[in-house]
């Protein structure tokens, strides 16, 4: 016998844990082109308009993170340049990172508080 169970959930949020919520929230809202959306005593969230999906930035106390990340997000080129999209994370406070990649057709960076994530090739 097979049985079918409809589940219709979604995700609706990433959160990333941070000791500067502020910081990371401007960071990442420039890298996407987002906007701040909510700011609250547990945070700051960004998105997009007509995008249900959001980026919540929470604060923690325990510092900066200790190790590498378990999870990361890709981001692409909208411009198809990544030379130019490189230079323009890079001067919103992103670095470059090395985590055993070795040479690749992407990047992986940092934001300011350390969390990696990779440029993509368009």
């Amino acid at each position: 016998m097979c049985y079918h169970v409809q589940v219709e959930n979604r995700i609706v949020s990433l959160v990333i844990d941070a000791t500067d919520a502020e910081l990371l929230a401007r960071f990442w809202a420039a890298a996407l082109g987002w906007q701040v959306v909510n700011r609250g005593s547990y945070g700051v969230s960004i998105g997009a308009d007509g995008v249900p999906f959001e980026i919540d930035f929470r604060l923690v106390p325990d510092g900066p993170k200790p190790a590498k990340n378990r999870l990361h997000l890709d981001i692409k080129p909208v411009s198809g340049d990544q030379a130019a999209e490189l230079g323009r994370l890079l001067s919103l406070g992103a670095r470059q990172a090395d985590v055993g990649q070795g040479v690749r057709n992407w990047y992986v960076l940092a934001d300011p508080e350390g969390n990696e994530f990779c440029l993509c090739r368009p």
